[in-house]
C-alpha cells in the first residue's frame, strides 16, 4: 500500500487514489481541482485552510489501509 505524507503534492495524493478527494473536501479543501492547489503540498494546503496536516495524513492513511484490507 502506498502511504501518504504531508510533503506530497495534492496532485500526487490524488494519483495514489482518486477516492481520497472526498476526505480532503470534507476537511474543507474544496479547491483541490484548481491548478494552483494541485501544486501545493498537503502541509501547505492544510496551513492555508487552518487544518492539522498530521491529522489529515492519519485520516487518509487509515482510509487507504482499510480499503486495502477490504480488497485482500
Amino acid at each position: 500500500m502506498a502511504g501518504i505524507n504531508k510533503d506530497m503534492k495534492i496532485a500526487e495524493i490524488l494519483n495514489v487514489d482518486a477516492t481520497i478527494a472526498p476526505i480532503l473536501m470534507a476537511a474543507g479543501m474544496h479547491c483541490i481541482g484548481c491548478p494552483s492547489a494541485q501544486g501545493e503540498t498537503l502541509e501547505e494546503a492544510a496551513m492555508v485552510h487552518g487544518l492539522d496536516a498530521d491529522m489529515l495524513v492519519g485520516r487518509i492513511n487509515d482510509y487507504l489501509e482499510k480499503k486495502a484490507e477490504k480488497t485482500s
